[in-house]
């Protein structure tokens, strides 16, 4: 195998393995939700992030020339509906549902990443992709509701606020849409140069946003803590997570990492499962039902099986 052929293989893993980092922002984003404003707790993110993504989009300054009209417009795409108002509209649906709600929905970005990966990209679907991503997708049904009835945790039925289920699927809508225009964008440019404008864009916007309605908190309430928890989120969950997800994103069809993005609400299982105070129900294993244990076991290997599918179509579409 060669070294660009291993990578091939490998980047859905690496696309699956960012987007579990993803995860690990809810319980210090719902404990910021609590006194900060969306647009803010955002902003923050983006300030902290380009303290990394600028001086690495200097030295990657070239880079800038070879994006073509159309590449731009999905970047300013990318930046300001996939990084900024879906985080805006993400953190904002913790203030009307139960962050477990708002990951469980997410699991609709699947399925438009896939319509506009073949509608925009001209990607054709492996004659084995159909079936590992059924099998993936109904995995993280399982994992989320391993008794096959929707529900989150003992005592709490599936019955999420419409404003706050409109909030975290216009989320999951965006964030499909810029995994596809972020695959279009990665043909030319390098993925340092991508990570870095998006988080760019996003912040010039949130700028403007915060602005113009005025959700800057008044001067001395931003806590410690507050300062603290914005600096994990914007690390982990942000800038290196991002920097992971488009370098496993060059060698992986746009399908196939949306797929790959279901680490999220996996990583978000285990996460609340053991990091959320009230999340522990009775009868789990290790935290987790039996139920789930499964699904994440079919989940990892379905993912490993869709790693072998993109690695035999990006082999057929260099021959």
């Amino acid at each position: 195998m060669t070294p660009r052929r291993s990578i091939v293989m490998f980047g859905p893993a690496l696309v699956f393995a960012a987007a579990a980092l993803w995860a690990t922002d809810a319980p210090f984003r719902s404990h910021l939700t609590q006194g900060l404003s969306s647009n803010f707790i955002v902003l923050s993110e983006h300030i902290i992030s380009c303290l990394i993504a600028i001086p690495i989009l200097f030295f990657n300054w070239a880079n800038l020339k070879n994006i073509s009209g159309r590449e731009w417009l999905a970047i300013l795409f990318i930046g300001v509906f996939g990084s900024a108002l879906a985080a805006v509209a993400f953190t904002e649906s913790f203030h009307y549902v139960n962050p477990s709600v708002s990951i469980v929905l997410q699991k609709i970005q699947p399925l438009i990443a896939i319509a506009l990966a073949w509608w925009i990209l001209g990607e054709r679907m492996h004659k084995n992709f159909w079936l590992w991503t059924i099998v993936a997708l109904g995995a993280a049904y399982l994992v989320s509701f391993p008794n096959l009835v929707p529900q989150l945790y003992e005592g709490e039925i599936f019955n999420p606020n419409m404003i706050g289920s409109l909030l975290a699927l216009t989320a999951a809508a965006l964030w499909g849409a810029s995994t596809v225009f972020g695959k279009y964008v990665l043909r030319t440019a390098a993925f340092q140069t991508l990570t870095s404008l998006r988080f760019v864009v996003g912040l010039i916007f949130l700028i403007i946003l915060n602005a113009a309605q005025g959700t800057f908190p008044a001067a001395g309430t931003v806590t410690g803590t507050d300062i603290f928890f914005l600096i994990i989120v914007a690390l982990t969950s942000g800038v290196f997570s991002l920097f992971l997800y488009y370098y496993g994103l060059q060698f992986t069809k746009a399908s196939i990492a949306t797929i790959a993005e279901l680490g999220f609400p996996l990583a978000a299982v285990f996460v609340n499962a053991y990091f959320i105070p009230g999340n522990q129900a009775a009868g789990t294993y290790f935290g987790l039902f039996v139920g789930q244990w499964i699904g994440t076991v079919l989940l990892l290997l379905a993912m490993f099986m869709l790693s072998r599918v993109n690695q035999e179509t990006q082999a057929v579409a260099t021959q």
